[in-house]
């Protein structure tokens, strides 16, 4: 026959003392039967445990209901019959319990404003600085507003589908990578169980974005429209780092963010280079070394002379607070004013469109084929799309093929400023 329990007194439980054995307090339990005691610690503290066997695992398991007497034998018996009610309907209590605090913890901690802001967080890590701003402004301005008071697990395909709708009659190429930005964001949300579902996976993007048709970026290949920029340029009249940043785009073909957050710690004058951390540039694969760009003397003549306004800073190009870098859009609005913003005249051009103007003149005048396809893309940080063809051609040195090319370059930008002679075609053996 199984041994009877005696039931656990108040009285008895109060007058439980640690045992001394050898000297020595030792610890013992107190038996309630049907699997609940009291655990009486060697320092005199009193735990409730509940032993049971899992109906999920099918082993034993130990759980406690707290410290007497802040959890009294009352308490105690209770919460062991629940806890055998949910047995015999299969239910594990330890794995219940925790199913449930996590329940609890997604729904104080998913409200959509916090998931996005934990979301933006990571992604800071991997998105460079400028991008993740304008991240970070596209939720603010036509995200947040509309489901800030929202759980992320509450909003629904309409919620997404009006925001989305909305961007996209007032910026179409914005409404698109607000697209993507909610789905990683879902994606993120039910990694984390925020959320059960990634709503964006119910949706076609091409049923609410209307694909635009690709349009190229603006570029000057007129060599006497190019003229008239390079002397357009040299008498701008405002500020400093805004005419010096047009100035070095001409010699130095970088992307809009690569020329605005330009940092003095990237320049070696000693070298004459430029270095560019990988993870900054466009493509950051971990496995291509950072972008390397000798500097001709035009453009050192240039950085010696903006050093004199803004070496006491970080950045190379300050706004008009001399802290923070100018801004990606402010040298555009300067072409504008000066005058090239015609693009039926082909005299349009962006801060990123000088890009497409040395790739266009390099191949037009280069018609002996001086300089190799390789270090014309690589100037421009191109790379091939094949992994392996990628891999070979990384571990290649450009840098001297680079130098004779920018050189080169750096002399034909240099003689539109005046009436000397035109550069001379490239003629010469190839690179």
């Amino acid at each position: 026959m199984a041994r009877t329990v005696a039931p656990l007194t108040d009285s008895k439980i109060k007058s439980a003392k640690p045992n001394i054995v050898d000297g020595k307090y030792k610890g013992y339990t107190l038996a309630d039967g049907n699997g609940l005691q009291l655990l009486v610690k060697p320092n005199g503290k009193k735990l409730w445990e509940f032993l049971y066997k899992s109906p999920t695992q099918l082993k034993r398991r130990k759980t406690s209901f707290g410290n007497y007497p802040q959890t009294t034998l009352k308490i105690a018996r209770d919460l062991r019959v629940k806890y055998q009610e949910l047995i015999n309907k299969g239910i594990d209590p330890i794995d219940n319990k925790k199913y449930l605090e996590d329940e609890i913890r997604k729904k104080s901690n998913g409200m959509f404003i916090d998931v996005t802001s934990e979301w933006l967080e990571k992604e800071a890590q991997r998105t460079v600085e400028a991008t993740h701003k304008g991240k970070v402004r596209v939720f603010d301005k036509d995200v947040i507003p509309f489901v800030k008071k929202k759980h992320i697990s509450d909003v629904t395909i309409d919620d997404i589908i009006m925001i989305l709708e909305i961007k996209q009659k007032q910026a179409p190429e914005i409404a698109s990578r607000l697209f993507n930005y909610l789905d990683n964001l879902f994606r993120y949300a039910v990694l984390k169980r925020y959320c059960t579902r990634n709503l964006l996976a119910d949706i076609r993007k091409s049923d609410i974005i209307v694909p635009r048709t690709a349009k190229h970026m603006p570029k000057i290949t007129d060599e006497q429209v190019l003229k008239e920029l390079v002397n357009a340029i040299e008498r701008y009249s405002g500020g400093h780092s805004i005419k010096n940043a047009l100035k070095l785009v001409l010699h130095i073909p970088l992307r809009a963010e690569n020329i605005c957050y330009l940092k003095w710690e990237y320049i070696d004058f000693e070298k004459e280079t430029l270095t560019i951390p990988r993870e900054l540039m466009k493509l950051k694969n971990i496995n291509l070394d950072d972008f390397v760009m000798p500097l001709t003397s035009p453009v050192i003549k240039l950085l010696k002379e903006q050093e004199y306004f803004t070496s006491h800073q970080e950045y190379v190009f300050l706004g008009i607070d001399n802290i923070r870098p100018i801004n990606k859009e402010t040298p555009n609005r300067a072409l504008e004013r000066l005058g090239f913003n015609d693009e039926q005249r082909g005299r349009r051009i962006r801060l990123h469109g000088f890009r497409g103007t040395f790739r266009s003149l390099i191949d037009t005048l280069d018609i002996d084929s001086k300089f190799s396809f390789e270090v014309k893309e690589r100037a421009l940080d191109h790379h091939d799309k094949n992994m392996v063809v990628r891999a070979y051609n990384n571990k290649a040195n450009y840098i001297e093929q680079l130098r004779v090319l920018m050189n080169w370059w750096s002399d034909y930008i240099e003689s539109l400023r005046s009436k000397r002679r035109k550069v001379k075609k490239a003629q010469s053996k190839d690179f």
